[in-house]
């Protein structure tokens, strides 16, 4: 009996079972075959076996890596890290039809750190850092080699560690493989299958975990490098981004240069220097002086509000640029001397961050600094003015006026007409002399006035301008530089200089008297007139004789006294601010009641025995204010 060979051939080519091939075997048996055919037979069987098992592993093997290929293709996609880590333990599971699946990447500082995972169900395992040398992962990582164990917590080859362990049975993993991921000779990670029963990973696990994780090294190696040029790619364009916005910062530098430079040079103003920041930063710039008073701005019909006007006091506190978001100051100095401040407003056109950045802060700062300049002259050019000014007025109150050529050439070289009426002021300002002498040098030059300082007092004229209205304009110029309340006296107006040279020596012998009569009443922080006064102001007005009329009504007292050293005068005052009573004179005067009645009687027969009648009586007493006044 032939052996039927074909019969395994067709088992072979219709991908028959393991069982199938048991049917030619048992039909020869069947068919009294003898014991050699029936080997032979048998023989063939296992033949067929071994050629189907080759055959079912190669396809196996051909899944495999058709598998891999695909993966790899997979790999080489994607370009995102986290994806591809994620994608390569997602295809470890499958390939190897493992439980679960993960990925640690190398941390040199400190150890191995688990960073994605695929059927992991704790946290804790997840958040599980490996050392270099501990467990299977930490010998995977230092001998560059594959490792596999069917039970991991009795298998003695690794060194274990109470946490990993904890980690590993909190999850209920047993059997494990590990791979490294190799770029080289460099270690930069450690792909791990793993199973929750003991079911150890053959050779053919290994090789293809090994295969998926040298696929796998490349591709993290290349999403890192595309994240890496990524991040430098962002970063240049952040960099040209800051190179575009420096370039653009030192073109409004040289422009904000040009600009003031030309404003100096060409005698330019406070005013153009604010238009020019303005245009060139695109925002609202004011300078404010000290008071918060607005001497010049880009926007004339805007007010400056409240926050901005507190940023404006603290530049001014802490001497140097303050501000925020879109409000800054800065102050304008001259040395250590504070004379106002510039503010920058809101931007018309929105700026990324908000904030001021250094190059325009430089500009705003460098604009402060030509106002202060500018300031600096326009106070010098006052100041200078002003003592021309003041030499004439100081001329003209002195009596010493020139010829009226000479005086009409000299107003106008002023710019002043002194053929116009004028109201002059005498102040009495507590302060600081230099200051007070600026300050009022400044009120006049700024309407057109003369100021000057005479015998401790302040002495201003206005062309055009009555009294009081002169008056209340020296109060308030003046009073930021005063210690204590202004005090005018003013009179007029007056004719001018030309149309009457001693008219403004009487305007200013009225002034001060009112302004005696001001400090003597007790009317101290306010504006006297001679209308003010009633008839005390008749007396005193540029018609009066006051003196004239002291010495007809008191003379023979006040030459008494001057001659003698004798106090009539003042006991006549506290007798009758005693109201004529005799021992409440004595106790003001701090002498006996009959040195009164001696001196009482002294007047007598100085002023005749009817001084003490109501109408004589009244003309004594208006004759003692008024020698106080005039005194």
């Amino acid at each position: 009996m032939t052996v039927d060979v074909v019969a395994f051939l067709e088992l072979l080519a219709g991908d028959a079972t393991e069982a199938d091939f048991e049917g030619p075997s048992r039909a020869a048996r069947e068919a009294g075959a003898t014991a050699e055919e029936q080997e032979r037979i048998d023989y063939a069987k296992r033949l067929a076996l071994q050629v189907r098992d080759t055959l079912e592993a190669r396809r196996r093997r051909e899944g495999e890596l058709g598998a891999l290929f695909e993966s790899a293709n997979d790999l080489a996609m994607l370009t995102n890290l986290e994806a591809v880590l994620q994608a390569i333990v997602t295809r470890a599971k499958q390939l190897l039809n493992s439980d679960v699946a993960y990925l640690t990447l190398n941390d040199e500082r400190r150890g191995e750190y688990m960073r994605v995972t695929e059927g992991i169900l704790t946290a804790a395992f997840r958040s599980t850092r490996i050392p270099y040398g501990i467990g299977l992962g930490g010998l995977v990582a230092q001998t560059m080699k594959p490792y596999s164990t069917a039970d991991y917590i009795p298998d003695e080859r690794f060194r274990h560690a109470p946490d990993i362990d904890g980690a590993v049975s909190g999850e209920g993993i047993r059997a494990i493989i590990g791979v490294p991921l190799l770029l080289g000779t460099q270690v930069i990670g450690v792909l791990f299958a793993a199973n929750r029963t003991v079911r150890p990973f053959g050779a053919e696990a290994s090789a293809l975990l090994v295969s998926l994780a040298a696929h796998a090294a490349i591709a993290v190696d290349k999403a890192r490098l595309l994240e890496e040029t990524r991040a430098a790619v962002a970063e240049l364009e952040v960099t040209t981004r800051q190179l575009q916005a420096r370039n653009e910062a030192v073109e409004r530098a040289a422009d904000a240069h040009d600009r003031l430079t030309r404003i100096v040079v060409e005698g330019g103003g406070v005013d153009d220097v604010v238009r020019s920041v303005a245009e060139v930063l695109g925002a609202r710039v004011v300078v404010l002086d000290l008071s918060g008073e607005t001497i010049a701005s880009s926007a004339p019909g805007q007010p400056v509000s409240d926050y901005e006007a507190a940023v404006t006091r603290r530049s001014l506190d802490l001497s140097r640029t303050a501000g925020s978001g879109d409000i800054y100051a800065t102050p304008v100095l001259a040395g250590a001397e504070q004379l106002g401040s510039m503010l920058l407003g809101p931007r018309e056109v929105d700026r990324e961050d908000g904030d001021l950045d250094d190059g325009d802060q430089r500009i705003l700062e460098r604009a402060a600094l030509v106002t202060a300049l500018l300031l600096l002259f326009r106070r010098s050019v006052a100041e200078a003015e002003g003592r021309v000014r003041g030499e004439l007025l100081d001329e003209l109150l002195s009596g010493t006026t020139p010829d009226p050529e000479t005086l009409r050439e000299r107003g106008r070289l002023l710019q002043a007409d002194l053929s116009r009426p004028y109201a002059v002021v005498v102040a009495n300002v507590p302060g600081d002399r230099a200051r007070v002498g600026q300050a009022a040098t400044f009120v006049a030059a700024t309407h057109d006035g003369f100021a000057a300082v005479r015998q401790g007092q302040v002495v201003l004229i206005f062309p055009d301008c009555d009294a009081r209205a002169a008056g209340e304009l020296v109060v308030e110029g003046l009073r930021l530089s005063a210690s204590a309340p202004v005090t005018v006296g003013a009179a007029g107006p007056v004719p001018g200089p030309l149309s009457s040279p001693d008219a403004v020596v009487k305007g200013y012998d009225e002034a001060r008297r009112c302004l005696a009569a001001a400090m003597t009443l007790g009317r101290e922080g306010q504006v006297v007139t001679a209308d003010d006064l009633g008839f005390v102001g008749l007396l005193l007005g540029s018609d009066g004789h006051p003196a004239a009329y002291v010495s007809s009504r008191l003379g023979p007292v006040i030459d008494y006294d001057a001659a003698k050293g004798s106090k009539l005068v003042e006991t006549l005052r506290a007798y009758f601010a005693a109201d004529r009573n005799l021992t409440r004179t004595a106790g003001a005067l701090h002498v006996h009641v009959n040195t009164v009645t001696q001196r009482l009687e002294r007047v007598t027969r100085l002023l005749g025995k009817g001084w003490q009648e109501p109408e004589r009586q009244l003309e004594v007493q208006l004759a003692l204010r008024l020698h106080q006044l005039v005194a």
